[in-house]
């Protein structure tokens, strides 16, 4: 059975692997995201500290990480376009699959089982970010139903902005 755990502080560097795992295949596809160290071994550790990072695992088998937040995004508070809607609500950040994860829909589940984890919070709003050429992200953020919002500034760059009600 696939689900989500909580990374615990053990793991750090099992997080971190996956992550230059992805930066590694985003450098391949040409895609400039992720290649001037951000998302680093700080970044993750503080994720896991903050009780935010999450494994997304099969039994015992860990098929990717991903930072859960409840608690806003400031870059989101300076978009160029317009937000859905001004509930409080849960982003995605720093998703990454294991190489042997990749192209097996795991994506698609982890979208479902964070939307599950928030409407038990009362939350039923998801807001993400990705690059304009990320275009695999792209095409997971529509078929999941997210909707473009406009543009962002995170990371020093600027981001495409989406959002879903659900």
């Amino acid at each position: 059975m696939i689900k989500l755990r909580a990374a615990s502080s053990e793991e750090i560097q099992t997080a971190v692997a996956i992550i230059n795992m992805a930066k590694k295949h985003l450098k391949e596809q040409g895609i400039d995201q992720w290649q001037t160290g951000y998302p680093d071994y700080t970044c993750i550790k503080q994720d896991i500290l903050s009780q935010k990072g999450f494994f997304i695992a099969e039994d015992k088998t860990i098929l990717g990480y991903l930072c859960i937040d409840y608690d806003g995004e400031a870059a989101y508070d300076n978009i160029n376009g317009k937000w859905s809607s001004s509930e409080k609500y849960v982003v995605v950040h720093r998703m990454a699959l294991a190489e042997n994860a990749r192209g097996k829909g795991i994506s698609n589940l982890i979208f479902q089982l964070v939307e599950q984890m928030s409407k038990k919070r009362g939350i039923n709003y998801f807001r993400v970010d990705t690059d304009s050429d990320n275009k695999k992200m792209r095409h997971i953020l529509n078929k999941n139903g997210f909707t473009y919002c406009g543009t962002i500034r995170f990371d020093n760059s600027e981001k495409i902005a989406f959002d879903k009600l659900f």
